[in-house]
């Protein structure tokens, strides 16, 4: 017998789509509208027999789900929502309805921060497959070693990306604090999402509202080298706290050259992580996952093993395409710390190499300018810098002025593709970054390189 209809508001984001999926999994009927309905989520939706309507019609009404679920894209003056509203129907947030219907069941492993969440959540959740754990998982990416970005399992635990945004536009607490997991990790904290906090202290309090919340039966995995999160957890603590990436708890040896690294705890070498993957904040975010997987009852061994076949995420340094020796990458970056590690990465694993970065400061943060004074620097690695700087509130020539001809700033996609394409030669590595489709720019370049 079907369980209850759902219409998700909302459903093509990241999360909304994910939940859509693990509803799907649990029996529910599942439909779901929003404002532009396009692949690769659409596809994904509709190959699990989920119906999409394009836009927010009153008409859907007619659907009559037993439930509303509202993602936070929603807001008041959306036409279905007021009619939704105006009858009277009952409706709840993606967070809400995660947790009454899925997450209460589980041991819910939850990765919050800053950056590195997509990451980590997919770290622990190939660990725990690895382990035999057949975890459930909705992760706000695409992990390479699975299929899918979110499933529900029988199995015990349920890894979840724990983002700090808010919940809907009834509901102004962070997603994360429904989600009331066991073991909460806390990768880093820096100011971001301007548009709903007013500075860091701010952000500060969201996090501490998830420590909050964690039994004393279970554990915070945290960054111990992080200031805002001591300042967070001098809040008060209630749960056990595992450090990582300083000496009060698991720490990470220098890379050698592959990328590979010790794993330690408490000064005792408990195995080396074999890969390929760059960068010192792969290796805490490598740290997070095994610390808390060992919360969960997994062997740091065990652990440490299986990240030697972890595949990284899509669209982290995701490799599109060689074009006449002019290498293209997909990255998520679009917060300038996360811009500056990620070049970095590249720097240290192709050595003296051209880096061509090409950045989209997409983000509602970054489109107000709040942190473009961190940009500059952000980019320090790279030789060539590329910014389009259409619809922002700020003037990006300035703000790289003093970078000189290292940085041209476009405001046209197609004038800026025939830029790069025209500068690039052979031995350049590109990176696009944004935290958006970027107008499919890494198409349009590879077929222009080739032409």
């Amino acid at each position: 017998m079907t369980k209850h209809h759902l219409h998700i508001l909302g459903i093509c984001g990241s999360f909304m789509g994910g939940l859509a999926a693990v509803a799907r999994s649990a029996g529910y009927r599942v439909t779901g509208c929003d404002a532009a309905v396009y692949p690769p989520m659409s596809d994904q939706l509709r190959s699990l027999g989920i119906d999409l309507v394009e836009g927010y019609s009153p008409d859907q009404l007619s659907l009559k789900p037993d439930v509303w679920v509202v993602g936070n894209v929603v807001t008041r003056g959306n036409a279905l929502m007021e009619a939704i509203l105006d009858r009277g129907d009952y409706y709840t947030s993606g967070p809400q309805w995660l947790f009454e219907n899925v997450l209460k069941k589980k041991w819910v492993l939850a990765v919050a921060g800053t950056h590195g969440k997509t990451t980590t959540s997919a770290m622990l959740a190939w660990i725990l497959e690895c382990a035999g754990r057949q975890p459930g998982f909705l992760i706000g990416g695409v992990p390479r070693n699975f299929p899918v970005s979110a499933r529900l399992t029988d199995g015990e635990h349920f890894v979840i990306e724990a983002d700090e945004y808010d919940t809907a536009f009834f509901d102004k607490r962070s997603k994360f604090v429904h989600y009331r997991p066991k073991t909460a990790v806390l990768n880093n904290l820096e100011y971001d999402h301007a548009d709903i906090f007013s500075d860091l202290a701010a952000i500060e309090r969201q996090f501490h509202h998830l420590v909050r919340i964690v039994p004393g039966s279970g554990c915070l995995v945290v960054n111990g080298a992080d200031e805002a999160l001591e300042r967070v957890l001098k809040q008060g603590c209630w749960a056990p706290v595992e450090f990582f990436g300083d000496c009060r708890g698991w720490s990470a040896g220098p890379a050698v050259e592959d990328g590979s690294f010790e794993v330690a705890k408490s000064g005792r070498v408990l195995g080396q992580v074999r890969w390929d993957l760059q960068g010192g904040h792969n290796r805490l975010n490598a740290l997070a996952a095994i610390a808390a997987a060992s919360h969960a009852g997994v062997d740091a061994k065990a652990a440490i093993d299986a990240l030697a076949t972890f595949a990284s995420v899509k669209r982290r340094m995701e490799l599109l395409g060689t074009v006449r020796q002019v290498v293209v990458y997909d990255d998520f970056a679009h917060h300038p710390t996360a811009i500056r590690t990620t070049l970095e990465g590249l720097r240290r694993k192709i050595g003296s190499g051209r880096i061509i970065a090409v950045l989209e400061p997409r983000s509602n943060t970054m489109k107000q300018g709040v942190m473009k004074a961190a940009l500059p620097s952000s980019v320090a690695a790279a030789d060539l810098v590329f910014v389009f700087s259409k619809g922002l509130g700020w003037d990006a020539s300035e703000v790289f002025s003093a970078l000189g001809s290292k940085v041209r700033c476009i405001d046209d996609l197609d004038a800026l593709v025939a830029a790069i394409s025209h500068e690039a030669v052979p031995g350049d590595h590109v990176v696009a970054m944004s935290n958006g489709g970027f107008g499919g720019i890494h198409d349009k370049l590879l077929k222009r390189l080739a032409t």
